[in-house]
C-alpha cells in the first residue's frame, strides 16, 4: 500500500479529529472542552477540503468554529454552575464501556472492510457551490424554511427560559 499526501492528511485530521471527541469527553475545564471541540469542527472543515468541498469547510469554520463555540462560550459564561460533586465510575464500568466501544470500532471495521464501492465518474467537485445552492433553494426550500422557523422557535424558548430562570433568582 502507498501512502500518498492525500492519505496522510486525511489520517491526521481524522486523527485530530478523534483526539478532539475524546478530549471534549475526558475534560472537566469547559474552556479546554470548547477548545478541544473547535480541534475537532476544524478538522472536519480539512476533511471537507480533501473531499474538494470547499463551500461546507468554508461554512463549518464560519459556522461552527466560529458562531457556535462563541454561542457556546457565552452560555456558559451566563450560566450557574453549582453542581461540585463529580461521579464517581468504579472499573467494572468503564471495562465495559471500553469493550462496548472496542465491540463497536470491530463491527464498523468489518463493515468497511467488506464493503464494495463500485467507482463511478462524478462531477461533485465541479460548481459544488452553485450545485449545493441549487439544491438547497429548489429541491430542499421546504426543509431549509423549517429548519429555520425551528431554529427561531429555540431562540425564543432560550430567551424564554433565561428570564424565567432571571425572575427565579431575583425571588430568592
Amino acid at each position: 500500500m502507498t501512502f500518498s499526501g492525500e492519505f496522510l492528511a486525511f489520517m491526521s485530521l481524522a486523527l485530530v479529529a478523534v483526539m478532539g471527541g475524546v478530549l471534549l469527553l475526558n475534560l472537566s475545564n469547559v474552556v479546554h472542552i470548547i477548545v478541544a471541540l473547535v480541534f475537532t469542527f476544524v478538522s472536519i472543515a480539512g476533511i471537507f477540503v480533501l473531499l474538494s468541498a470547499e463551500f461546507l469547510a468554508a461554512a463549518q469554520v464560519l459556522l461552527y468554529s466560529g458562531a457556535i463555540t462563541i454561542i457556546m462560550l457565552f452560555g456558559i459564561m451566563l450560566t450557574r454552575h453549582d453542581d461540585t460533586s463529580k461521579p464517581k465510575a468504579g472499573r467494572l464500568r468503564k471495562l465495559l464501556l471500553f469493550l462496548g466501544v472496542l465491540g463497536f470500532a470491530f463491527a464498523v471495521y468489518i463493515g468497511i472492510y467488506n464493503l464494495d464501492i463500485p467507482q463511478m465518474e462524478n462531477t461533485l467537485h465541479v460548481n459544488n457551490t452553485e450545485q449545493i445552492g441549487m439544491a438547497l433553494y429548489s429541491k430542499y426550500i421546504i426543509p431549509f424554511e423549517l429548519t429555520s422557523v425551528l431554529l427561531l422557535a429555540s431562540l425564543i424558548g432560550a430567551i424564554v427560559i433565561a428570564k424565567k430562570d432571571e425572575k427565579e433568582a431575583e425571588k430568592e
